[in-house]
């Protein structure tokens, strides 16, 4: 958040400097200079996620991991940044679909809701994937918003978990929304079998590899 604030301030100020420049800036110039500090913002906030996911899985009282496991933790596999991999989607409600019971990895059942459909383009093809609410943590305090954005794509079983990974997202304001698959991670029970974690549904799955969040766990 402060390199967020800091970011503005400096974007703001190199705004206002190219504003009292005269004719010897143009308006491109602007442009790119606000493209390459939202640029930096970004990768700022990719950088704070994965620093927050390794000080979750250090502390013993947030930890998935098992203990033998942490103790040695130097911090999990990623990706290197990259923010083509940060995309803007259409995002459309579905206020009409009915809650099912969504397999996990163990025989506990996972009451969903479809809250809606996100739509984007990605490496120059288009795609869709079903965002869910669950029905019984919208009723938690601090998780009204919450969403869930489980897919699978074709680094599974290779450079990333078999079973896909999850993003997790809010409900936005207006119809557009930010999935940023340098913030997908591993289900919890990649890490230690107690947990039970959702199975990806079959029309959450890309074709294409998503160089991106966190890689499998060894």
């Amino acid at each position: 958040m402060i390199h967020s604030i800091r970011t503005r301030r400096i974007m703001l100020g190199l705004i206002l400097l190219i504003s009292g420049c005269g004719d010897g800036k143009k308006y491109h110039d602007e442009q790119q200079i606000i493209a390459e500090l939202s640029s930096n913002d970004d990768l700022a906030s990719i950088m704070e996620f994965q620093s927050d996911l390794n000080k979750e899985f250090s502390d013993p009282e947030t930890s998935p991991l098992p203990d033998r496991y942490r103790k040695d933790f130097n911090g999990l596999d990623f990706f290197k940044p990259d923010t083509s991999y940060r995309v803007q989607a259409l995002f459309t409600r579905t206020p009409d679909a009915t809650p099912f019971l969504m397999p996990t990895s163990t025989d506990r059942m996972s009451k969903e809701v479809v809250f809606g459909i996100v739509s984007f383009q990605l490496k120059g093809n288009s795609y869709q994937l079903e965002v869910y609410q669950n029905e019984d943590l919208k009723e938690e305090e601090s998780y009204e918003d919450y969403l869930f954005l489980p897919f699978t794509d074709a680094t599974n079983g290779n450079e990333t978990y078999g079973g896909g990974r999850y993003i997790d997202l809010e409900i936005p304001e207006g119809d557009q929304i930010i999935i940023d698959f340098n913030k997908a991670y591993n289900p919890y029970c990649t890490y230690n079998k107690k947990y039970s974690c959702p199975i990806v549904p079959s029309q959450n799955a890309l074709d294409i590899e998503i160089y991106a969040g966190v890689k499998a766990f060894k």
